[in-house]
């Protein structure tokens, strides 16, 4: 299980103004962003501990803002504006003390988290002279430092006792969460289960969103209704799809209703950004995942003489499998890294997509029998479904084995039953949803009986 923990970004993007307003951005490494937020806002001749105390609620305030991806999930182009109407102190060209700078590379991928918490602490502060908040002192850490406190123990004083600090976090570039193209019916994915998280969330505040059942990989008929109801109250094209647009307004909303940008709001838990699956698909690897690839790869090869025939099989991502994955990276003009990561993916599934559409006349006999390129679950209906339904029913009338089926385009209870006593049958993930190792052996089966 992958738990989606933030990282440091190696660059952040400045709005020098207000977020409504003309001024220009401007993209800087973290650590430089940090260091004129600090050069900016408190001095070299603090005590280290008070300088160390202040640094840190300006990193965990700035990640808050990127993780969240709080101004992006607005419709703006940048990560934080550089006014503290709105922000952090931030200018343009500005010089930096030798003292706060050295304390800044040293913990510049450290940050402030509450217990039982993943995000950031949108951790608040003020001068503690000229302006009180329920944040940091920063005259008042100084008072702290001066006796004896540490900069935890400083954090702690105006942040609670039960905040702890993340140290050493990784350093990654800042990739934007949307994964670059739309979602919807029969898709499947780690991201759909954040999706439906999401929703589900949201839907606590706004009832008229209903509930999705169960928080799994696929996009599932009940998902679908709820993203049209979120897309009708919040004004959105009204499609039952999670494109750019539809997928920032979830992520908006859903920090909205978490106050994600709260020092007593919900926040975010571990529960919420595990993702069943690894970002990427690599050597050594094995799973459900593995399994749709393969069936993938093994029909992009019959059909692409760049692509060797290797009859992959089971769900191991071997050398075979590996040396495949590069060549169709190869023949498609992308990096050949053997390394299957979202986009890979989208360009495997848009590429079968694609053959199967243009399919010679001479394969025209074996059209029904290709996999739809998308995950069939309760719920659907359509040709996809009265398809798969022809087959199911070859497999009940010559073996009377499967529970039944009704060829009615509908997938209803029937349907769902004699999928999964197939899965249990060959040892595939009970789940009663067909992707393409589901498929496969369906029709293995059914052809088999002619």
């Amino acid at each position: 299980m992958l738990t989606r923990t933030p990282t440091v970004p190696k660059e952040i993007t400045v709005h020098l103004g207000a977020p409504d307003s003309a001024a220009k951005n401007i993209t800087v490494s973290f650590p430089e962003y940090i260091k004129n937020v600090a050069s900016n806002e408190i001095y070299p001749s603090w005590p280290t501990d008070a300088i160390k105390a202040n640094v840190l609620a300006q990193i965990s305030y700035a990640l808050n803002r990127v993780y969240n991806e709080w101004y992006p999930s607005q419709g703006y182009n940048f990560d934080i504006t550089s006014i503290p109407a709105y922000d952090q102190t931030f200018k343009e060209d500005s010089q930096f003390f030798e003292t706060i700078s050295q304390i800044v590379d040293d913990i510049f991928n450290n940050y402030i988290v509450k217990e039982n918490q993943v995000q950031p602490l949108f951790a608040t502060y003020c001068d503690g002279v000229n302006t009180t908040c329920e944040g940091l002192s920063q005259w008042g850490s100084v008072n702290l430092a001066k006796q004896g406190l540490s900069p935890t123990e400083i954090l702690k004083k105006y942040y609670g006792n039960n905040i702890e600090i993340v140290y050493n976090a990784p350093v990654t570039p800042n990739i934007p969460s949307y994964p670059g193209f739309p979602f919807r019916l029969g898709s499947a994915g780690n991201y759909i289960r954040q999706l439906k998280i999401q929703l589900n969330r949201i839907s606590n505040n706004y009832p008229a969103i209903p509930k999705i059942e169960e928080e799994n990989i696929f996009f599932t008929t009940d998902m679908e209704e709820s993203v049209k109801k979120f897309q009708e109250i919040f004004d959105l094209p009204i499609t039952g799809e999670v494109d750019k647009g539809t997928w920032y307004e979830v992520k908006y909303l859903y920090n909205a209703v978490k106050k994600v940008a709260d020092l007593t709001g919900e926040g975010i838990n571990i529960e919420e950004v595990e993702f069943p699956y690894g970002d990427t698909l690599e050597l050594g690897e094995s799973g459900p995942y593995i399994r749709a690839l393969n069936y993938l790869l093994n029909f992009m090869s019959y059909f692409n003489t760049n692509i060797p025939k290797l009859n992959l099989t089971g769900e191991n991502f071997t050398e075979d499998t590996k040396e495949m994955v590069m060549s169709f990276q190869i023949a498609y003009e992308k990096e050949a890294t053997g390394i299957v990561n979202r986009e890979t993916w989208n360009d495997l599934v848009t590429a079968y997509n694609q053959i199967k559409v243009e399919i010679p006349s001479e394969y025209l006999y074996y059209e029904d029998k290709l996999y739809p390129g998308i995950f069939l679950s309760k719920g659907m209906t359509g040709d996809d479904i009265e398809n798969l339904q022809k087959f199911l029913y070859n497999i009940c009338d010559k073996t009377h084995q499967i529970p039944g089926v009704r060829i009615n385009s509908t997938f209803d209870d029937l349907t769902e039953e004699s999928i999964k006593f197939i899965q249990k049958k060959y040892n595939l993930p009970v789940n009663g949803i067909v992707g393409p190792a589901t498929w496969n052996k369906i029709i293995s089966w059914s052809e088999s009986l002619k």
